[in-house]
């Protein structure tokens, strides 16, 4: 861990993504509409602020709203050529190395940051696992007290991973979204701040950084097209926030394509996409291997199908039994994900009749496999 001094509290306005009404820096969504809030301003981003001898991050901490006080060595994760039949030739971008070995440390790191520059003691937060983890290890780094709320059904690893950083861990019976209730309903009973990964724009922040990663990693360039596992959006969406900044700054002519996959019992995008919505289409929340993107309802729905639109991709699905080939493929090129990580890879084939065979993709692996091993294995 590091702690570095220096101006903590900077200024993050925050409005409504809906009805542009300003917010609290620790509001986490509007107290006029309850729509989702966003930055007033996204970072921009300058080639000359980079940090050169910085490995992390915060290596751009110069264009970021928030100022380094708690670090865990997030960011700046390799890049690897990979040829995998029958997927193809791409580039794997090895989130699943960070420090809490999912891509949630990058906005967890961010979001932290901010709170703990508004005196923030207490965080409350809802999860499938990886971002409770995450939020678990940062929260305990800074000194802040942490309840997370997880599914009774989540993967044993995350659940003791949550513990074992020190958060009070709440298991919750049912579907995804009760968890979600439960975790509100604690923090309107306290004084506690919702931390959430779905809600707060400062986590989309931490994953702009992908972005300008990807872009120095290329040589100065944007790949083709990127392919996420969809779930709340956030790797997405902070993956779009980051090449606009580049774009705008002349960097990049064409910002690559964004493709979001999500696991056929529960892909509430896919089915708005192919419907032509603009917002999510109502879905039961099916069971599924990959846990982390078991999301009837994103929070930012409505903004990434718009994204999706504007970037010219697209969302597709894939069957469970895909994602675990996926799964398998990987891991015997040394790379071993998680089943939500690998439903990425498992999508990449739909994704190539779109943007061509001949097409540079890149594929974050978002979460380490690890995380889904059972107690006995």
């Amino acid at each position: 861990m590091r702690r570095l001094g220096g101006d903590t509290v900077t200024n993050t306005p925050l409005v409504c993504t809906r009805c542009q009404h300003p917010a609290h820096p620790l509001d986490w969504q509007c107290t006029r509409c309850q729509g989702p809030l966003a930055l007033g301003q996204w970072p921009a981003f300058d080639p000359r602020a980079v940090r050169q001898e910085e490995n992390t991050l915060w290596r751009y901490e110069d264009l970021l709203p928030v100022r380094r006080n708690v670090s865990l060595g997030e960011g700046f994760t390799p890049l690897v050529r990979c040829s995998i039949s029958p997927y193809g030739t791409f580039w794997a971008k090895l989130e699943f190395l960070a420090p809490t070995a999912s891509y949630k440390d990058r906005g967890t790191a961010i979001l932290v940051n901010h709170l703990v520059a508004h005196g923030v003691q207490e965080v409350v937060e809802d999860s499938s696992g990886n971002a409770g983890a995450s939020l678990a290890a940062y929260a305990g780094a800074a000194g802040l007290r942490a309840t997370i709320f997880v599914p009774a059904h989540a993967s044993a690893a995350k659940k003791r991973q949550i513990a074992i950083f020190g958060a009070r861990l709440v298991e919750v019976p049912g579907p995804r979204a009760a968890a979600t209730k439960a975790c509100l309903q604690a923090a309107n009973r306290g004084q506690a701040v919702y931390a959430s990964h779905a809600w707060n724009p400062l986590f989309l922040v931490g994953q702009m950084t992908v972005a300008w990663e990807l872009w120095e990693q290329l040589g100065g360039r944007a790949p083709d097209a990127v392919v996420c596992p969809l779930g709340q959006g956030g790797l997405l969406l902070g993956l779009w926030h980051g090449f606009q900044a580049l774009k705008a700054a002349g960097l990049v002519r064409q910002p690559p394509r964004l493709y979001g996959v999500q696991a056929a019992a529960c892909d509430p995008i896919v089915r708005a996409w192919e419907a032509g919505l603009a917002e999510p289409v109502v879905v039961t929340e099916g069971r599924t291997v990959a846990e982390g993107v078991r999301i009837a309802a994103p929070v930012r729905g409505r903004e990434i199908l718009a994204v999706l639109r504007a970037s010219k991709g697209g969302a597709v699905r894939a069957a469970d039994e895909d994602t675990l080939a996926a799964q398998k493929a990987l891991a015997q090129r040394g790379l071993f994900v998680e089943p939500t990580s690998a439903l990425a890879l498992a999508g990449l084939t739909a994704v190539r009749q779109h943007v061509g065979h001949q097409a540079e993709i890149v594929v974050p692996l978002t979460g380490s496999g690890l995380k889904a091993l059972s107690g006995e294995e």
